[in-house]
């Protein structure tokens, strides 16, 4: 029965405009603003871990906006999935940072591009496979359904899926020896603490990648990265190219690790309501300590 509701929830998803889509986003965003649910709850605590500085009204404010953007970001991915990859590149209306593209491309070596959750990252990874040949690393969804979906989705314009398991890692590799561009979430907690190191974020211990840096640092990698920030209103999207911070490319985990967030952290401060704080970014800790999640903490 869930698999079956999921299915349908996409198939109607998918036939909805942009505004539509938005419009169905900002409403169930509103929703989950009024009535408890964890993602409200994390929201609440990683907004006030990584804003000390903002008061409550502040605090609750960018909870909301960022409910409903986040929202709007689940209603807006099924109809992206579904059509042709144009339709995303169509959406885009401005760039910025272009110029920091330019560069890291001229340097003639592979290209590592981080996309934070942040805004709308199918947009941005979709835009950037309509400029050069592309590989994604990728994870695969929770709920299999949806898989075919965003298989078929990341790949519309041409780029090659890979899952981050040693066999992805060797194409991921591959492609960059071959001075093609490899795409990457940044910001997602490794499964295994094996698998990354508590870097800071926003002053506080998270657990890291590596694998963004190893793949910069063996891979000889120039880094960008790059967000579609939603404009108001269902206009479309903004593109941003952000220069990577010194160190990502380190061959110390710790060193690039703490580039990789300050990285993410970068992009962030250029729409913060549009991050996803409903991510539990802070749910393993380092020694074993209480994740700031749990009730009654």
């Amino acid at each position: 029965m869930r698999k079956r509701l999921i299915a349908l929830s996409v198939r109607v998803l998918s036939g909805l405009s942009l505004r539509s889509a938005q419009r169905l986003g900002g409403l169930i965003g509103r929703l989950a603003c009024r009535l408890p649910n964890s993602e409200r709850r994390t929201a609440q605590v990683n907004i006030a871990l990584c804003f000390p500085g903002l008061s409550a009204e502040q605090r609750g404010d960018r909870v909301r906006a960022s409910l409903c953007e986040s929202a709007k970001t689940l209603t807006e991915i099924p109809g992206i999935w579904s059509r042709p990859a144009a339709y995303a590149v169509d959406l885009v209306r401005s760039e910025r940072g272009r110029d920091v593209l330019e560069r890291a491309l001229a340097t003639n070596r592979g290209l590592l591009v981080g996309a934070p959750h942040l805004g709308n990252w199918e947009i941005a990874g979709l835009y950037a496979q309509s400029l050069f040949p592309m590989t994604i690393l990728y994870r695969a969804p929770r709920e299999k359904v949806l898989e075919p979906l965003m298989r078929g989705g990341r790949t519309s314009g041409g780029a090659q899926l890979v899952p981050t398991d040693a066999a992805g890692i060797k194409a991921a590799y591959s492609a960059l020896r071959r001075g093609e561009a490899v795409g990457i979430l940044p910001d997602q907690q490794p499964k295994t603490l094996s698998s990354g190191v508590f870097a800071p974020f926003f002053g506080h211990a998270a657990l890291t990648m590596t694998l963004m840096g190893r793949l910069a640092n063996k891979g000889r990698a120039a880094v960008v990265f790059c967000l579609a920030e939603r404009l108001p209103k269902a206009e479309g999207f903004r593109i941003h190219w952000l220069a990577a911070p010194e160190g990502i490319d380190d061959a110390d985990p710790l060193v690039a690790a703490g580039a990789l967030n300050r990285g993410v952290e970068a992009c962030i401060e250029l729409c913060p309501e549009q991050y996803q704080w409903s991510y539990k970014r802070f749910r393993l800790r380092p020694d074993g300590r209480r994740s700031p999640y749990r009730k009654g903490r």
